[in-house]
């Protein structure tokens, strides 16, 4: 099986988890770091899961699943350790043409998730089509000690840096070699030290007056 990788826009999107494990608190969790609008199907919910429904984060319905639980969801989560209520996820999910993964039976799901690094707006994906976890786990690692939590700062300042230009009438294309710039001449070396005055300097040097990281990005 060769899949097309794709980033889904799941904002405000209503996604369906059943299971209310270990497992389905953490693909609750995940919906929700991407703005989706969760309910979840389970008849022993987590304490988590219990306390983001107090919170009115998710909707919780504490009993089992029914095949109607998947009609005008954008995607559906199948993490029980039943099998057979796994497949029948799949096969109502299929019904209706719904996105729907199971988790661990790449199989019987349309999507599988990959292994995910996350520094702010930065999300680098690791998969093995199903192959092998444990090596998207142990890559996934990896990674982790090569991206700090610095790339989070680039990205914000990339953007912050973008929308002012895009104000002040610059075409995008003209961006490309200003961005280039900025990382050849080291940018995150300098973020990932903290060395403001340096970060300044070279951002006036390619940017010209008006742009300061303290103002760009101002600290909380």
């Amino acid at each position: 099986m060769k899949y097309y990788p794709v980033n889904l826009n799941i904002q405000n999107r209503h996604c369906l988890v059943v299971g209310g494990g270990v497992v389905g608190t953490r693909k609750v969790i995940a919906l929700l770091d991407c703005g989706a609008r969760v309910t979840v199907v389970s008849p022993d919910p987590t304490p988590r899961l219990q306390e983001l429904a107090a919170m009115g984060s998710i909707q919780l319905e504490k009993r089992s699943y029914r095949s109607d639980d998947i009609n005008k969801m954008f995607l559906v989560i199948g993490a029980t350790d039943d099998e057979n209520l796994n497949r029948q996820i799949s096969k109502d999910a299929e019904r209706v043409n719904i996105l729907c993964n199971i988790a661990d039976r790449p199989e019987v799901c349309n999507f599988i998730l990959p292994a995910i690094v996350r520094r702010g707006d930065l999300a680098i994906t690791i998969s093995t089509s199903g192959k092998s976890p444990a090596m998207a786990k142990r890559l996934r690692l990896e990674l982790e000690t090569q991206f700090g939590e610095e790339y989070a700062d680039l990205l914000r300042l990339m953007g912050a840096i973008r929308d002012k230009l895009l104000s002040q009438a610059h075409e995008p294309e003209a961006h490309k070699a200003l961005f280039n710039q900025l990382i050849d001449k080291d940018l995150i070396g300098l973020i990932k030290a903290g060395n403001t005055q340096d970060i300044n300097a070279l951002l006036h040097d390619v940017l010209g007056e008006g742009y300061k990281i303290e103002e760009l990005i101002p600290k909380s």
